[in-house]
């Protein structure tokens, strides 16, 4: 297959849709013009300028900078549909209209590039009649993609064929928005709504009809299906809220409108307190009320009694029964068991929603998607759900469930009359206990498992996520093993690059994480190419880790710290030094030590969604793992940099600042603008290809002749630099900006990242910054003012201002 490459990128409607996924290719490098109608005043280009303009505004960020927001071609339909022809992809996001789109799609077909492939983002209108308007020459190069709301933050992407689209063109598709935008690909039939609406929405149908029935508020329904339940924090009708109630409406209206045959039809009925609410334009968050009102700094729930009267929001708040509480902490089997027995009516409303939603996958995989797989990773990726339905019901004992869902359905206490597939009986499935299997997912279509896709771009995961049955290997016993302690594995996929993976809760640096470091460095030394620092789930390192300090702490004070912190200072110099080179594979949080760690590593490779920042000062210390030391090295590399000479105190300002304040960036691209990623390290769009990558770049460093730095002295900003700084923080204190407290903190970082009481210009050591950082560090455990925010932080898990 010849390779698909995408230079640029037209998105056609700047809406809420089109404006974010313009953004999000800029955010990958993809270069993206978008546009719009010509307005009628002003500019021909106003309603793109605004749409784009109106990016660096929205929470959350679609951007990774704001900035990048100028990257955005900007064009109209009047004036510029030439410069649709040097596009390989055209993403089609105007208003859910079939006239509207078939409209546009006349008007952009002399313009389309003979290779080029059209996609329309709708959530639910039919591909394939979308595609009839279209020259016969454009409809193989033509199919659907669905991307969720937000589009940079939502994993998933849902792709839909025609009859004539060339399977070739789903395949280039499917490579390119997995690996350049870094999505999750779910392949979904050409039915209303696709894959992750039909189910999702129809669940959340369900769960309305199940709560009314229960006599549940909003408030309890959403605690009892939010986390609690394995999904989305937001639970039911705070989602709906997000979302924008006229929006699901629409998306409920699609199934009205088109699945008049589904033996679920009823339950698709508006329920009528959510039809009141539009009606009267109380439209969810947008609107400032929907199911819930946001008063002052109270969240006031809707009571549906009163809606439209006097009073109809009420104080939320409403939390789960204790005794279900529970019950949602056992594992699958125990949990749906005793939820299906308990006498409690929150306990039988989830029993009811979970067996709602296994009757309707089963009822409707046949139609809806190829396999389980399709339904259960939409599930996942689209609603936030831990496990999708399928998975869930595989794990708590298909067979049992099965029957259990049965005799409700006899009994006439589904929703649906529907029975379930033979399938779920008898055959293949029955005998595996559920749809997922080593050789794959049921298809209901096909009666058989069938396998993943085995397109190229799915070599560059080497632990894709991994569904219930499948009997993946775990990434932490996948392997060559060298060496493990309690915190630290140390292991090989290849025999060529060595893999250091922390697994301490947040893995948090201590003691014993920092000997598992120490160690891996020395095995790849002596055995390996280079060494990766990586880890499967979504945390790089949260910092160091506090706790663990704390009975060295009470026995010997301060300065039993003091060599436990000269241990990790001394490590991060030996994963900078080390013979080979060490890459970090950063994704989520890298905070504190993490970030540290991540700044003595040869290379950084780091997701997009990498969440970066030295965050000591909300503890009431500061940076004491070396990355006060790396900020002034950068300042004195960045100021020598071309033999400029410059003032070091003009590079340094950023980075104390950021310390000072501790700044978090809030993407790899931040992390770049902040400094602790530098322009050669790599951003990866999906992070489960961050470890290919991070052992690829091992790779070719060592086989270009990696080297470790030459140990060199730099100059410093000296007393002068700490003196500016110090008059800048004591106007800030007098004018009560800062606290007595924030004052000294930043003091003590500018004594260290200016070097100390020296001379502008003085050459020092990593070693000296290092052990001024440990002298501060040490003094201020000793200080009230710090103790309060450490006790505070570990207490409740939030800064104390003090």
């Amino acid at each position: 297959m010849s390779r698909f490459q995408v230079r640029k990128v037209a998105v056609l409607g700047a809406g809420v849709m089109g404006a974010q996924i313009a953004a999000h290719l800029v955010n990958v490098k993809v270069p993206v013009v978008l546009f719009d109608l010509p307005a009628k005043e002003g500019s021909k280009n106003g309603i793109v300028t605004r749409a784009v303009d109106g990016l660096k505004k929205l929470k959350p960020a679609p951007l990774g900078v704001p900035e990048n927001a100028a990257l955005i071609q900007q064009a109209n339909y009047e004036e510029h549909l030439e410069l649709l022809k040097d596009c390989d992809l055209i993403i089609e996001a105007i208003a859910e209209r079939m006239d509207w789109k078939l409209d546009l799609y006349t008007k952009i077909a002399p313009f389309v590039a003979p290779h080029a492939i059209v996609a329309s983002n709708t959530s639910g209108l039919s591909i394939t009649k979308l595609s009839e308007v279209l020259p016969e020459s454009i409809k193989p190069r033509f199919c659907g993609i669905h991307f969720f709301n937000p589009p940079r933050y939502m994993y998933l992407v849902e792709l839909i064929n025609t009859p004539t689209t060339n399977p070739e063109v789903i395949d280039q598709l499917e490579s390119f928005v997995t690996s350049a935008v870094g999505k999750g690909v779910v392949r979904a039939n050409d039915t209303p709504n696709f894959v992750a609406n039909r189910v999702g929405i129809a669940g959340m149908m369900a769960t309305m009809i199940e709560a009314e029935k229960f006599g549940l508020s909003v408030d309890v329904v959403d605690d009892l299906t939010g986390k609690k339940l394995g999904r989305a924090s937001s639970g039911t009708f705070r989602t709906a809220d997000v979302v924008g109630l006229d929006t699901m409406a629409h998306v409920v209206k699609t199934m009205q409108d088109n699945l008049k045959d589904d033996p679920f039809y009823s339950t698709y009925a508006t329920p009528k307190v959510l039809a009141g609410l539009i009606e009267k334009g109380a439209l969810g968050q947008k609107a400032g009320a929907g199911f819930y009102k946001k008063v002052g700094k109270d969240i006031l729930r809707l009571d549906f009694e009163k809606l439209g009267q006097e009073g109809e929001y009420v104080a939320g708040g409403g939390k789960a029964d204790e005794i279900v509480a529970r019950m949602l902490k056992k594992p699958a089997a125990d949990r749906i068991k005793l939820l299906k027995e308990s006498t409690n009516p929150q306990a039988q409303f989830l029993w009811s929603i979970l067996r709602d939603s296994f009757q309707y996958v089963a009822v409707h995989l046949d139609t809806v998607a190829d396999t389980a797989r399709e339904i259960d990773f939409a599930m996942r990726w689209g609603f936030g759900s831990q496990q999708g339905p399928f998975e869930l019901w595989q794990a708590a004992g298909w067979k049992q469930v099965a029957e259990w869902v049965q005799a409700d359905i006899d009994a006439g206490k589904t929703l649906s009359s529907a029975p379930l597939p033979k399938w779920v009986f008898e055959g293949p499935v029955a005998d595996n206990g559920g749809v997922h299997s080593k050789d794959g997912s049921w298809s209901a279509a096909e009666g058989k498992f069938k396998p993943r896709a085995k397109l190229p771009v799915y070599e560059r995961q080497a632990f894709p996520e991994s569904l219930v049955g499948e009997g993946a290997v775990e990434p932490l016993k996948a392997g060559t093993e060298e060496f493990k302690n309690e915190e630290v594995r140390v292991w090989s996929l290849d025999g060529e690059v060595l893999i250091a993976s922390i697994n301490a809760k947040l893995h948090l640096i201590s003691p014993t994480v920092t000997e598992g470091l120490l160690k891996a460095v020395e095995i790849a030394e002596a055995k390996y190419k280079g060494l990766v620092i990586w880890s499967p789930d979504d945390v790089f390192s949260a910092g160091a880790n506090l706790e663990a300090l704390m009975p060295v702490f009470m026995t010997k004070g301060a300065k039993g710290i003091a060599p436990e912190e000269k241990k990790l200072q001394d490590m991060m110099l030996r994963v900078r030094y080390a013979s080979v080179p060490v890459v970090a594979a950063m994704r989520g949080l890298a905070l504190g030590g993490g970030c540290e760690l991540a700044v003595h590593c040869a290379r950084r490779v780091a997701h997009m969604e990498s969440y970066v920042g030295l965050v000591e000062v909300g503890v009431g210390l500061i940076p004491g793992g070396g990355g006060l030391t790396y900020i002034a090295r950068r300042a004195a590399e960045m100021a020598s940099a071309g033999n400029a000479n410059a003032d070091i105190f003009a590079f340094l300002k950023d980075g104390f600042t950021n310390a000072a304040m501790a700044k978090v960036a809030t993407s790899a691209l931040e992390a770049q603008k902040l400094g602790y990623l530098l322009d050669s390290d790599v951003i990866v769009p999906n992070k489960d290809e961050l470890l290919f990558v991070a052992t690829a770049q091992a790779k070719a460093m060592a086989d270009s002749g990696y080297r470790a730095p030459l140990k060199a002295k730099f100059p410093v900003a000296g007393r002068s630099g700490i003196a500016t700084v110090k008059s800048s923080l004591a106007n800030m204190r007098d004018g009560g900006f800062i606290s007595a407290h924030d004052f000294h903190l930043a003091s003590l970082i500018a004594d260290v990242v200016c070097g100390g009481e020296v001379e502008a210009g003085s050459l020092v050591t990593e070693e000296y910054l290092m052990s001024l950082e440990r002298k501060h560090f040490c003094s201020l455990l000793e200080h009230p003012k710090t103790q309060e925010r450490i006790m505070g932080m570990l207490q409740t898990g939030k800064p104390v201002r003090n």
